[in-house]
């Protein structure tokens, strides 16, 4: 590389533009500095920066960061506005908390808002294990078909429910366990007997030389007294209909087998626990509005 001296101000012959003098492998660098405004702009940012710093938490430091002499954080206004929020929404949760299912039915205002209040209650705590929409998923119950484990669906089944719970550790949950009849209650011959039987309810395809009766004796002694005789379920205990074909684990052979050598007993947490009473009746109003019920 080689500079020109000053009294030897070379212009290149291309663009009629001076170079700096500096020079590498024959290739001159041309002098055309930044735009003043571009300049310019850069030394404001700078200078907002600055001022950004003072005013704003900015800097961290070994275990916290500067504040900023605003206080300013976006997790503290997020906070506040949550805040505001709940207080702007308090004198309704209080109705709501104080009425009964019929009187907010009767309400087109309070059942309104119970209605928006359960959907955004739903999406931050049901539709983790529930889906958005509320269709549920392998072992998490559809809540839009109208098929309900436990209880008819009525808005005070749901509350019950979601104020206590399924096999949770609330002394009123519902209870209610799928036995492992693996563990010496059947014999493997009987498990694959009874799982043909139990697709048969639901019109689901068995081989022809499988013997059914043998498999409804098995029913009829180990599943019937939870499932009813023609195996219609009994919500009160939380036993499934076998036969509208509606399935919370799966319909196959497999799976059904599986859940008869292993049993079943899926939880739901007491959201009484958690959530207050206003926002568990929304929640019940908003679920029954997904799948019906009487």
């Amino acid at each position: 590389m080689s500079i020109a001296s000053p009294e030897h101000e070379h212009v290149d012959p291309h663009t009629g533009t001076s170079t700096t003098g500096h020079e590498w492998d024959g290739i001159r660098e041309l002098n055309t500095p930044l735009p003043k405004w571009w300049l310019n702009i850069f030394y404001a940012c700078i200078v907002w920066a600055l001022g950004y710093w003072v005013v704003y938490p900015a800097i961290p430091l070994a275990t916290s960061f500067t504040k900023g002499v605003l206080g300013y954080s976006s997790r503290g206004a997020v906070t506040q506005e949550l805040a505001d929020l709940t207080a702007a929404r308090a004198p309704w949760v209080k109705s709501l908390a104080n009425a009964s299912f019929a009187d907010i039915e009767k309400d087109p205002k309070l059942i309104s808002f119970a209605r928006a209040q359960g959907k955004a209650a739903f999406g931050d705590n049901c539709a983790p294990c529930h889906g958005a929409g509320g269709g549920g998923s392998k072992a998490f119950p559809n809540l839009v078909d109208d098929d309900w484990l436990w209880g008819n669906g009525s808005l005070d089944d749901i509350q019950q429910t979601l104020t206590h719970g399924i096999r949770s550790t609330d002394a009123q949950a519902r209870m209610g366990n799928m036995p492992a009849f693996g563990e010496g209650v059947l014999k493997p011959t009987e498990i694959s007997l009874v799982a043909d039987y139990v697709r048969s309810l639901s019109s689901l395809p068995v081989d022809k030389a499988v013997d059914l009766k043998t498999g409804a004796k098995v029913f009829a002694d180990n599943c019937a007294a939870c499932h009813g005789d023609n195996g219609k379920g009994n919500n009160e205990l939380g036993a499934p209909n076998l036969t509208d074909q509606i399935w919370l684990y799966g319909s196959d052979k497999a799976t059904i087998v599986e859940g008869i050598v292993k049993g079943r007993g899926g939880v739901m947490p007491n959201w009484g626990e958690r959530l207050d009473a206003g926002t568990i009746k929304a929640l019940a109003v908003y679920v029954r509005t997904l799948g019906g019920g009487r």
